[in-house]
């Protein structure tokens, strides 16, 4: 039995693997994006302290503890993804996600047990980093394997909409759990079930992802992780030049700036969180859109707009939604969206055609991860420093233009290679 799917024709078996590719990275980001947009409550509970910033830069500690975890999780379901398949490492890595995830919900906090309970956040939240650094790309790769000629940036868009699925997902829990809890449940246990909730994707993907097919592997002659570093280096450092502008701007934009609505710009938790949920839904009808056409316009030309975008106009969108209007925030912020929406899009695609096939997986997760450990992960704690000490509330635009530079040189390098078969 067989539908279209956007002009291919796809059987179970490849609405299977699309499902697949998508079911873990909405998890993975739902949590994410949960732990972001709840990190005043969760400042209070695990990591108390006399000055509220200082508080929220240790919550943010704990954030950026997980992105740093990321390269040896990229490290380890790399080499399992090129060495034993791709389809083992996508079960692995959504049943690492699934326990933390759960124990952080239950996690009793620093009042119960004092410091431990931070402590314990941060392994969890190191666990949790380790799985996404093998989730995200090993479905990238398995996507893109699994695509028909001329349709690779369609097929591996699909694992950037589930993330962002689990963002937008994550942002609405957290709006209607701000909207219909008083203050007093939502920070005494409230916040635990948007974390409790997560449980049930995981089961989802893990029956998804059990018994799938794939093509057969091609085994290097050394370590995968040694080969890439050894072989295929300079198309490291070009995907990881291509993801700084993709880790600042994504986790400044739709992540710390629901904080950052509120204590910088005066908007109530659950307006920040409303226009948040709405900008990532254009994010999320844009991505596929964006991917069809840099399968007709090349992945250059797509992600030189895209990024270029974001250099230019990134202060000036940051200064309409530091106004106390709604319709200016969201206006500024879906700004952002379309530029972000074109950019996450292209690059799986992009990626995967760096690298031949018996290091792939490790080459992309390694060379995507290293800037997300690096610049995704801490960009909410430099935001926060650049804020107190200009005393600017938009001078972390300036932070996002650098980054967006950073990608754009090297988006300038990037060959076409999308009619090129991967295998």
């Amino acid at each position: 039995m067989t539908e279209s799917f956007e002009g291919e024709t796809v059987g179970w078996s490849g609405r299977r693997k699309v499902a697949a590719g998508i079911v873990g990275n909405v998890l993975e980001w739902y949590d994410f994006g949960v732990y972001g947009f709840f990190a005043p409550i969760i400042a209070i509970h695990f990591f108390p302290a006399d000055n509220p910033t200082t508080s929220l830069v240790a919550t943010f500690g704990a954030f950026a503890a997980g992105f740093l975890m990321r390269p040896v999780g990229a490290a380890v379901f790399g080499h399992i993804g090129d060495r034993v398949g791709r389809a083992r490492a996508l079960q692995l890595s959504v049943l690492c996600m699934a326990a933390p995830t759960f124990l952080i919900g239950v996690l009793p906090t620093y009042e119960t047990i004092g410091v431990a309970a931070a402590v314990i956040m941060v392994l969890l939240r190191m666990v949790q980093g380790a799985a996404v650094g093998g989730e995200f790309t090993s479905s990238i790769v398995f996507l893109a394997e699994s695509a028909p000629p001329g349709r690779r940036g369609f097929y591996t868009c699909w694992s950037m909409f589930g993330a962002n699925t689990g963002m937008l997902l994550g942002s609405a829990v957290g709006a209607l759990m701000t909207s219909v809890m008083d203050p007093e449940a939502l920070h005494s246990w409230g916040w635990r079930v948007a974390f409790i909730l997560g449980i049930s994707v995981s089961i989802v993907g893990y029956f998804v992802r059990r018994g799938l097919v794939e093509e057969p592997i091609v085994e290097s002659e050394k370590p995968p992780l040694v080969e890439a570093f050894r072989n295929h280096k300079a198309d490291i450092f070009r995907g990881a030049a291509l993801n700084v502008a993709n880790a600042v701007t994504f986790y400044l934009i739709f992540v710390y700036a629901v904080t950052w609505m509120v204590d910088n710009v005066g908007q109530s938790q659950s307006s920040a969180l409303d226009i948040n949920t709405a900008s990532m839904v254009l994010l999320l009808a844009l991505v596929p859109v964006f991917a069809m056409a840099s399968d007709r316009w090349g992945r250059r030309t797509t992600l030189l707009l895209s990024i270029g975008g974001i250099a230019v106009f990134a202060h000036p969108l940051i200064w309409l939604m530091h106004h106390n209007n709604v319709l200016w925030m969201l206006a500024g912020q879906m700004g952002f969206a379309v530029l972000v929406a074109c950019f996450v899009s292209t690059i799986p695609a992009t990626m995967t055609e760096l690298f031949p096939s018996k290091v792939r997986v490790t080459a992309v997760s390694v060379s995507y991860n290293i800037p997300l450990a690096i610049f995704g992960g801490t960009s909410p704690i430099v935001a926060l420093w650049l804020i107190e000490r200009t005393h600017d509330d938009l001078s972390f635009a300036w932070y996002i233009s650098c980054a967006a530079a950073v990608s754009f040189c090297a988006a300038l390098t990037v060959k076409d290679r999308r009619n090129e078969p991967l295998r």
